[in-house]
C-alpha cells in the first residue's frame, strides 16, 4: 500500500504544479498548444524517472559535500538525449518547446526529487516517486494547455474545434492569461483536496459515533413479577 502511496502522490496529494507550485517556468511558458504540454510533461517524466534512478542507485558514491553538482550531471545527461531525440524525429515540437528543453536540468522538480527523495531511498520507491510526479506534472500542464488553447485559440492539438461561431480571448495564450488560468485550476484543485478531506472526516465520525454507541453499556431489562400477569390474583 506505501509503494502505491508513493506513484499517487504526485497526482493530486503532492501535485507539484498544482499543490507544491514548484517548476512554474515551463507551466506558464509553453502551455498554450495541447501538443507542447504533452511534449514537455513526457520529457520532464522520463528525465525525472530516469535521474531518480540513477541517483538513488548510486547515492552512496555520490560525495555529500558535492552532491548537488552530482545530481545536475545525471540530469544533464538524461535531459540531452531527450533533446537529441526532438531534435530528430519531432522537429517542429522541439523548436516549439525552444530553451525550455534544455532547462529541464534546473527545473525544480527534478531537482527537488533528487534532493528529497532519490538520494535517500531505494531504487524503486525512487522510480515510483519519478513516476507519479512526471504523470502529476504532465496532467497539470495538459488540463491548463486545453483550457488555454479552447479560450485563447478555439481549438484542441491546433485543430479548430468549429469554423467560426467563437471569438477566442486571445489574452488568454498570452503571459496575463497563463496567471490567471494557473490560479484557477490551483483554487480548483484545493477545492477538490478540501472536499476529499472533509468526507473523510465525515466518515471517521460517523465511525467513531457507531463505535461509541455500540460500546455503550444498555440498562438491563428486569423481568416482570410473576403476579403481574396474573390479573385478579391473590
Amino acid at each position: 500500500m506505501s509503494r502505491i502511496r508513493e506513484l499517487t502522490k504526485g497526482l493530486l496529494r503532492e501535485n507539484p504544479t498544482l499543490v507544491l507550485v514548484i517548476g512554474l517556468c515551463p507551466t506558464l511558458a509553453i502551455t498554450t498548444n495541447l501538443w507542447n504540454a504533452v511534449g514537455m510533461g513526457l520529457s520532464a517524466t522520463f528525465v525525472l524517472v530516469m535521474s531518480n534512478v540513477i541517483i538513488s542507485a548510486f547515492r552512496r558514491f555520490f560525495p555529500r559535500s558535492i552532491r548537488m553538482p552530482c545530481f545536475i550531471v545525471v540530469i544533464a545527461t538524461f535531459t540531452t538525449i531527450v533533446q537529441m531525440v526532438l531534435a530528430g524525429f519531432f522537429p517542429a515540437l522541439n523548436e516549439a518547446l525552444g530553451i525550455f528543453i534544455p532547462l529541464i536540468v534546473v527545473n525544480c522538480i527534478i531537482m527537488a526529487r533528487a534532493e528529497a527523495f532519490a538520494s535517500k531511498r531505494g531504487v524503486l520507491d525512487s522510480a515510483l516517486d519519478g513516476i507519479g510526479m512526471g504523470l502529476g506534472f504532465t496532467m497539470a500542464i495538459i488540463v491548463i494547455s486545453a483550457i488555454r488553447e479552447v479560450l485563447g485559440s478555439w481549438s484542441l492539438f491546433g485543430v479548430p474545434i468549429t469554423d467560426g461561431g467563437f471569438a477566442p480571448a486571445q489574452i488568454v495564450v498570452q503571459a496575463p492569461g497563463a496567471f490567471v488560468v494557473l490560479g484557477c485550476v490551483i483554487a480548483a484543485s484545493a477545492f477538490v483536496q478540501a472536499a476529499r478531506k472533509e468526507s473523510r472526516r465525515a466518515a471517521l465520525a460517523s465511525e467513531e459515533y457507531r463505535a461509541r454507541e455500540s460500546a455503550r453499556p444498555r440498562p438491563e431489562r428486569r423481568p416482570a413479577a410473576e403476579g403481574a400477569s396474573q390479573p385478579g390474583g391473590a
